[in-house]
């Protein structure tokens, strides 16, 4: 069974820029660093409908159920929500679905 975290992301307005959410895209590549991520995709909005509720998302693959807790606790995971994602954020959904 393979399981995608599906991670809806809406930033603040001062962090909502084109220049300022491509950082964001570029700084997250660093979670494909933390050894339960199988693939690691950054989508950002392709209707107006879909940009009005969200600036990007993350969808992160891992082999099961169980790797996706290791990963939520794995150091590099927590330095980049706690340090860089979290103060940048007004709004966080996260999901995961089996495949």
């Amino acid at each position: 069974m393979t399981v995608q975290r599906h991670v809806y992301l809406k930033f603040k307005d001062e962090f909502s820029s084109p220049a300022a959410i491509a950082e964001v895209v570029e700084r997250t590549a660093v979670l494909a660093e933390v050894p339960q991520v199988r693939a690691l995709h950054v989508g950002q909005p392709c209707d107006a409908a879909s940009a009005k509720a969200w600036d990007l998302v993350l969808m992160l693959e891992f082999d099961g159920a169980d790797d996706v807790d290791p990963y939520r606790e794995h150091p590099v995971h927590m330095a980049y929500y706690h340090d860089y994602l979290k103060p940048r954020l007004e709004v966080i959904k996260a999901w995961n679905f089996a495949f």
